[in-house]
């Protein structure tokens, strides 16, 4: 089974140093882990150092700078700030081969995915993870929300949707909206689990209980998780249990550290005969 995630890899600014980081980065990682041939088209400058993604068929389109961002957290709330920003990423500056998958992640997070891509895959679970088309920011780089002016017309086109709440600042009633055009269509509630939508019918699924160490990437964790295991059982509820429990394995470490580890994987489709 092949997945092909597209979208930036970027820098992630951090007390300790840069560190790689970027949806596609940590899909990547979770699928591969789970067993999947697994393949990224990104788009960086020549310099970034890879050497993290290695077993993954990587597509390095070039560019001059790459994708940053720095989160700075305040007792208002965390500040998100765009350093540096790559270009756009289109089906027609990838090979072919890259064109083939059994699940194509479409995973921008800064507006870089061109929405072309949803004509590329033939037989493809097409899975969304949407938040770069639900941020701007200002001349400063700061990041704020923004409405999904394509939600009407990419949604329906979805295999499945994975975004958390947090993307839509707690407004559930952007969830239900959008719910109701999605086939499956995925909110993530950090520990609290996730409310899954099938065909507009939601159903809450509860996240296994861990002491978190570091949540980031912690929903890219879930999506590939999520997407992969909708893609081999169809069953969209089995699905967010799975991915649960893969993503509270992976808050349990630091960054790229908290890929789920064999014994993990095991376990957690282990829980699966419980339901």
């Amino acid at each position: 089974m092949r997945y092909v995630a597209i979208g930036h890899v970027c820098l992630d600014v951090t007390p300790d140093g840069d560190a790689l980081g970027g949806t596609v980065a940590y899909s990547a990682l979770t699928a591969r882990a789970l067993g999947w041939d697994v393949a990224v088209v990104t788009r960086a400058q020549a310099e970034l150092d890879l050497s993290p993604l290695r077993g993954v068929d990587c597509a390095r389109l070039p560019d001059i700078t790459t994708t940053t961002f720095e989160n700075r957290y305040s007792p208002a709330g965390r500040i998100q700030i765009l350093h540096t920003r790559a270009g756009l990423i289109h089906p027609g500056q990838a090979s072919a081969r890259f064109r083939r998958a059994d699940v194509a992640h479409l995973a921008p997070i800064a507006d870089e995915v061109d929405p072309a891509w949803f004509d590329v895959f033939d037989g493809a679970l097409i899975g969304v993870t949407p938040q770069g088309w639900l941020r701007q920011w200002d001349a400063a780089g700061r990041v704020s929300p923004r409405e999904w002016t394509d939600a009407a017309t990419l949604l329906c086109r979805a295999g499945a949707i994975v975004l958390s709440i947090d993307d839509v600042s707690g407004d559930w009633a952007h969830i239900d909206r959008w719910a109701r055009i999605a086939r499956v269509l995925v909110a993530t509630q950090g520990h609290d689990g996730c409310t899954v939508y099938v065909d507009g019918v939601p159903t809450r699924v509860p996240a296994p209980a861990v002491v978190e160490v570091d949540p980031t990437g912690a929903g890219d964790v879930f999506a590939a998780a999520y997407f992969t295991r909708l893609r081999v059982t169809g069953d969209a509820l089995e699905a967010a249990r799975f991915a649960n429990c893969i993503a509270a394995c992976s808050v349990r470490r630091r960054g790229l550290a908290g890929m789920p580890a064999p014994g993990e994987v095991k376990e957690c489709l282990a829980t699966q005969s419980l339901f």
